[in-house]
């Protein structure tokens, strides 16, 4: 299984919007630190907004910051809502699967298993737990990321 670079990009806005706390960010500055495209993040915060993640406020003090809590959110939440197709092999897809031994083939069960303890692992995972080497992370950055002193949002 691999996780599409759309839900690779939301937990990393997630992430940076969770460092900045209640300061708002703005997309310009999102991309110029992870070095992605203006234009892509634009659509992607877009959704994230959608889904309750962000909350966006437009003007001259505008910009976008979490919606939520980050011990709110947790890893496995924003997977099931970001990926598109969770179907790791054809016959999870539909029951019309063209497969011959679908019928009495066990690996769809196996995988229907690994795939359940995946998200289930992490499930037990928050943003604020992807968040506790907090210095470091932001410090990772091309630009510093200050982090705010008294976080209202932990």
């Amino acid at each position: 299984m691999r996780l599409t670079t759309h839900t690779d990009y939301a937990l990393r806005v997630l992430m940076y919007l969770g460092l900045r706390g209640d300061n708002f960010s703005t997309i310009k500055e999102i991309a110029e630190q992870y070095g992605i495209s203006k234009n892509h993040l634009m659509k992607l915060v877009h959704v994230l907004g959608q889904l309750g993640y962000v909350q966006t406020v437009r003007g001259k003090n505008g910009g976008l910051r979490l919606a939520r809590r980050p011990d709110e959110i947790t890893v496995g939440e924003i997977i099931r809502q970001m990926e598109p197709d969770m179907a790791l092999v054809e016959c999870f897809r539909n029951t019309d699967a063209e497969c011959r031994i679908v019928k009495t083939c066990i690996l769809q069960s196996a995988l229907g298993e690994a795939l359940h303890c995946f998200l289930e692992a992490l499930d037990q995972y928050t943003l604020s737990d992807l968040l506790v080497p907090g210095e470091d992370l932001s410090r990772s950055f091309p630009i510093y990321v200050e982090r705010p002193q008294a976080d209202a949002m932990t």
